[in-house]
């Protein structure tokens, strides 16, 4: 009977983390992203600086929203009074409608337009989202990082241009240095000496 039960115990503990070891297989390794940190800021709260290893972004909000609901939890999004006319009148498009892409009950294929429309209502909610845009901030980080390197890049290929035409300046005097004193060698009727 406790033959049964270990047996039993075993098989469960061993279901139970399998799926444990696949979430961790597909994890992305942490080295080949960039470590972002997006935070919140209120008033002028002081937002840390970016560094080689992490990307900070800061998004700044009023003192007065500090200890307030979210933006987006404090009304209904859905309430029709904030509807505009214009939103109403377009929705009217839709009525009277019927076959393919018409999103109706009616009509061969009347159903194939609801995912279509469900989609563009979720991309113009998504434009008109009042909330933070950290993807963009982001963005904008990565872009200043990228011009920094850039600049970084531009002011190492001044030096090496500037080192490499010192070079053949100087090259060029220890040339005509070394014909100079040959000559003067020819003239003064020695030959010269091997080195």
């Amino acid at each position: 009977m406790t033959n049964r039960t270990a047996i039993a115990l075993a098989t469960l503990l061993a279901c139970a983390a399998t799926p444990a070891f696949a979430q961790e297989s597909e994890a992305p390794a942490a080295s080949d992203a960039d470590k972002i940190n997006m935070v919140i800021v209120y008033g002028e709260d002081k937002c840390e600086e970016s560094n080689a290893d992490t990307i900070n972004v800061c998004a700044r909000l009023s003192e007065a929203d500090r200890y307030r609901i979210p933006t987006q939890l404090r009304a209904d999004v859905n309430d029709p009074r904030k509807e505009a006319w214009t939103n109403r009148v377009l929705a009217y498009e839709y009525v009277g409608r019927d076959g393919t892409m018409s999103c109706s009950p009616t009509g061969g294929g009347g159903f194939t337009g609801c995912g279509l429309k469900e989609i563009d209502a979720a991309y113009a909610e998504k434009e008109q989202d009042p909330g933070l845009a950290f993807g963009r901030m982001i963005a904008a980080e990565r872009k200043k990082r990228l011009a920094a390197i850039d600049t970084e890049a531009e002011l190492v290929e001044q030096r090496v241009q500037q080192f490499e035409k010192e070079r053949a300046e100087r090259e060029a005097r220890l040339q005509a240095e070394a014909d100079a004193a040959a000559e003067q060698e020819l003239q003064d009727g020695a030959l010269p000496q091997p080195k």
